[in-house]
């Protein structure tokens, strides 16, 4: 190809990571015609086809599977000689993506990102914080905050935190209910949870109790829905703690019996891990997090 084009390759990798015209017209900050005319290009000048189209999106031909990790490395290449330039001029640009769960998104990096936008003022700053993963070998985040360290793909990975949960609940729901003074008074009681078979990670499969019949009545698969019924006084809710300490409205419940420990992974694409940009944000998250240290792993009680 005499007249390669760096940009036809960008719109192949994101419809290859997207499967649509319209999630990588957004990708990749073009239009969609813009997209698939680069797609036709890039087609007609390796003279294979790249992709079958179909209603169900773009999917890729075995052609298109030979080019994906050649494609891969140049987005490397370019990626890294971009960094090194914006280095030389002492410039920090460009948008980072971060996916976490909803609680540490939430209540962790949505104050975070004023601090980010004062330090960093060129820096777009995107947040996921959702139920769910994000595929960072697909590049739908370039960071990733998540509840288990990966097993395969190009990705580094690294302990954020460890952190507690405990049962709360909220006055109004303790005051009209039986005492509960050992973990047998739990039993009767409404709790409220993740939906089974909506579970994204095993991590939050900590409803089971072998010694206490425990009836979760109330289901929602996103944790922040589950803090404002607690709080409404709708039953007890198992919470992580760097939350629920900043809900003064929530009473933790038998603090000595009931008491979980999970991790946070802080993960980049390799790819992408010496980017300044990517340097920049996961630096200040472990910062936070390290100033929040007591949140996280608050001292044992007494």
């Amino acid at each position: 190809m005499s007249d390669f084009n760096w940009n036809d390759l960008r719109a192949f990798l994101a419809v290859a990571r997207t499967g649509r015209l319209t999630g990588a017209a957004a990708r990749a900050g073009m239009d969609h015609t813009t997209v698939g005319r680069r797609i036709a290009a890039l087609e007609a000048g390796l003279g294979a086809r790249l992709f079958d189209r179909s209603p169900q999106g773009y999917a890729l031909t075995p052609h298109g599977e030979r080019l994906m990790p050649t494609a891969e490395k140049i987005e490397s290449l370019t990626l890294l000689a971009a960094n090194e330039l914006g280095e030389a001029d002492q410039a920090l640009s460009g948008t980072v993506r971060i996916g976490a769960p909803e609680g540490f998104g939430s209540y962790v990096l949505a104050p975070l990102m004023a601090r980010l936008a004062d330090r960093h003022p060129n820096l777009e700053i995107q947040l996921i914080a959702i139920s769910g993963v994000l595929s960072l070998s697909k590049r739908e985040a370039d960071i990733a905050i998540t509840l288990s360290a990966p097993r395969e793909g190009r990705l580094v990975s690294r302990r954020l935190t460890d952190y507690g949960l405990s049962l709360y609940a909220a006055p109004a729901y303790l005051d009209a209910r039986p005492l509960i003074v050992s973990r047998g008074d739990m039993a009767g009681h409404r709790f409220i949870g993740y939906i089974g078979d909506l579970l994204y990670a095993p991590e939050l499969d900590y409803m089971s109790a072998p010694d206490v019949d425990i009836h979760v009545g109330l289901q929602s698969s996103n944790l922040i829905a589950q803090l404002q019924a607690c709080i409404a006084g709708a039953g007890l809710c198992v919470l992580p703690d760097f939350i629920a300490a900043r809900e003064p409205s929530l009473r933790r419940v038998l603090p000595d019996a009931v008491h979980l420990e999970r991790s946070l992974w802080l993960v980049v694409h390799a790819d992408l891990r010496n980017l300044a940009r990517i340097r920049a944000v996961t630096g200040m998250i472990t910062e936070a997090v390290k100033a929040d240290r007591l949140l996280f792993a608050p001292p044992a009680p007494t």
